[in-house]
């Protein structure tokens, strides 16, 4: 089995400690004995499994291990937002006592040096956590460079800024393995592709919003690029890919289905909201059953989700100004038990296809 990232080495670790344990539980119990050179040799191969493995990733070798881990994770999550947060508002505070070039100098100069430290952190920390940290500062000082670049300058806004800022995110998250990042440069991506494709219709970019269809192209380019083997490699990369452009495909159609003058369609509003209001049923399903055969949980939750959102939507479309607002709500909380009572009784079925 190749061993592509932390997470995969996490996984193959966790495992051997179970499988310990569980064999552990075996011979107390007298189910199962292995002779004395048959242990030794398990044992000499997992110690030395785990040694490559702790060699090339920072993997925790206990619960309490784990645990500290995840704390840290959170501590780096917390102090990396408020760094950022510090360094937008020191910008703003003292911003007016600095002549305009140097401004513009201080501008260049932060997001550069915050990648001079993201690669320096990166080599002196097996862990990540720093250069994490590192590179999130690295991207809120970029975005403030040309936010502020462009004031300074007085400089029309476009949609380009919109593709720097996901072309950056984008590179400090593969660099770093930042799912933060990745999940920001993906959402500039894809606000970069629907403005785009709005001005193309000669419109305002700042108005793509108002064409939701603009938001279905990117989706479906995330949604691909999911698949790409390189996404391997990166533990809840390819995870991240398929939730967002699950949500990018699916609210679209959702707001289309009672927004029929959205579309670009040249049809009868009325046609629009029917056509897409079913897709809005299908495409969930259909994400739901692509999860269900592949073992993939944020398909399944991300197209249950939309599909029962989906589902009161329209049940608030049929019901709302006929009904009294107790049975409405009574309504939906029998329609929520009956989602409930699908899912288990699905849940019981893939428990006896696996059991052997």
């Amino acid at each position: 089995m190749t061993i592509d990232n932390r997470a995969q080495a996490q996984q193959r670790s966790d495992r051997i400690a179970q499988f310990r344990a569980e064999l552990d539980c075996l011979q107390r119990e007298g189910v199962l004995q292995l002779a004395a050179d048959q242990q030794a040799r398990v044992q000499s191969y997992h110690q030395r499994l785990l040694g490559e493995l702790a060699s090339r990733f920072d993997i925790d070798h206990s619960r309490q291990a784990h645990q500290l881990s995840l704390g840290m994770r959170i501590a780096s999550l917390l102090g990396a937002l408020a760094l950022a947060a510090s360094l937008f508002f020191l910008f703003y505070r003292f911003w007016g006592l600095f002549g305009s070039t140097s401004q513009v100098a201080i501008l260049i100069a932060a997001p550069l040096l915050g990648l001079l430290l993201t690669a320096a952190l990166q080599r002196l920390d097996d862990s990540g956590y720093f250069s994490k940290l590192a590179a999130l500062l690295t991207f809120t000082a970029f975005v403030l460079n040309l936010v502020m670049l462009g004031q300074i300058f007085n400089i029309t806004p476009t949609d380009q800024a919109l593709l720097a800022w996901a072309a950056l995110a984008l590179l400090l998250a593969y660099a770093c393995e930042l799912r933060l990042l990745l999940g920001l440069g993906l959402l500039s991506a894809t606000a970069f592709c629907a403005s785009r494709l709005h001005s193309w219709d000669g419109l305002d970019w700042l108005a793509c919003v108002e064409r939701p269809e603009n938001f279905l192209l990117p989706a479906l380019l995330m949604l691909a690029s999911a698949e790409l083997a390189v996404q391997r490699r990166f533990a809840g990369f390819a995870a991240l890919y398929r939730m967002l452009g699950l949500v990018c495909l699916l609210l679209p159609m959702l707001i289309l289905g009672y927004w029929g003058e959205g579309s670009y369609l040249r049809l009868d509003p009325d046609l629009i909201e029917g056509i897409y209001q079913l897709l809005g049923f299908a495409v969930p399903a259909l994400a739901i059953y692509i999860g269900i055969r592949r073992q993939q949980a944020e398909l399944i939750n991300g197209g249950t989700l939309l599909f029962v959102i989906a589902l009161f939507c329209k049940v608030f479309d049929w019901w709302w100004d006929y009904l009294p607002k107790y049975l409405f709500f009574f309504l939906l909380g029998l329609l929520a038990i009956l989602v409930l009572l699908v899912m288990r009784r699905l849940r019981r079925s893939l428990a006896v296809e696996v059991q052997p």
